[in-house]
């Protein structure tokens, strides 16, 4: 078949692919469910196999490396200018193909299953991070309906929060009384997931010695800091 370069379309069910030989020349032209990928790559000489780097291309690269194929991730945006003609499944696995055959491209290092869990952790506690700011705002304006003011700070917010439940003097109903009282307990479920999280990235950043390496190699008291979303903590 002398293909030397094989570019994937990914999707959740159904792959686009395009090879091509040493000369540029399409050589495969395949549709392929999700199930018959791996197989049919088996079966492909150890070629160069070029991806756009989205959702799930980092767990296909590993796969496809498994199989001896060198794998070529390419950011989305510099596959754009060589999709041709209408913009479809095989036109943009011919792109990612001609994308990846230029020899000033730059690509995407494949993530190891270690780095997307670490990943993962920051996207998640980012996550958690928002729906409490969205929460904290959002009982903010429920008080101040109520001509409760609540001084800045999320500290403020939760000691005040206890303190306004507790007065039965406020005018608050019992329903009202209720749903503070809910998202209460979201704000401390929020918070203890939070804590979990962070407690999750300080342990890998001690474990991994790049991490520690960072700063130049400085240490902060016996062993290295790290603050989750505010960078390392300054050495004293």
């Amino acid at each position: 078949m002398g293909v030397t370069i094989v570019g994937i379309d990914l999707a959740k069910s159904v792959f686009r692919l395009h090879g091509c030989d040493e000369q540029g020349r399409a050589v495969i032209r395949k549709q392929l469910t999700r199930g018959q990928l791996l197989a049919f790559m088996a079966q492909v000489p150890a070629c160069t196999v070029a991806m756009e780097a989205c959702g799930s291309a980092h767990y296909w690269a590993r796969e496809l490396e498994q199989l001896g194929h060198r794998v070529r991730l390419v950011n989305p945006r510099f596959v754009k200018p060589y999709v041709k003609a209408n913009k479809n499944d095989a036109s943009d696995a011919e792109a990612i193909c001609e994308a990846a055959s230029r020899p000033s491209m730059r690509f995407v290092a494949v993530k190891t299953a270690a780095q997307l869990e670490v990943q993962a952790l920051h996207r998640v506690r980012q996550q958690l991070v928002k729906n409490r700011t969205a929460l904290i705002n959002q009982v903010r304006g429920l008080l101040a309906e109520h001509g409760i003011a609540i001084p800045r700070g999320r500290a403020q917010l939760q000691r005040s929060l206890a303190q306004i439940l507790e007065d039965e003097d406020n005018r608050l109903s019992g329903l009202m009384r209720e749903i503070l009282s809910e998202s209460s307990e979201r704000l401390k479920f929020i918070e203890a997931r939070l804590r979990q999280y962070e407690l999750h990235i300080e342990r890998r950043f001690r474990q991994d010695p790049r991490c520690r390496a960072i700063g130049g190699g400085r240490r902060c008291g016996s062993v290295d800091r790290y603050r989750p979303g505010g960078g390392s903590r300054q050495c004293r």
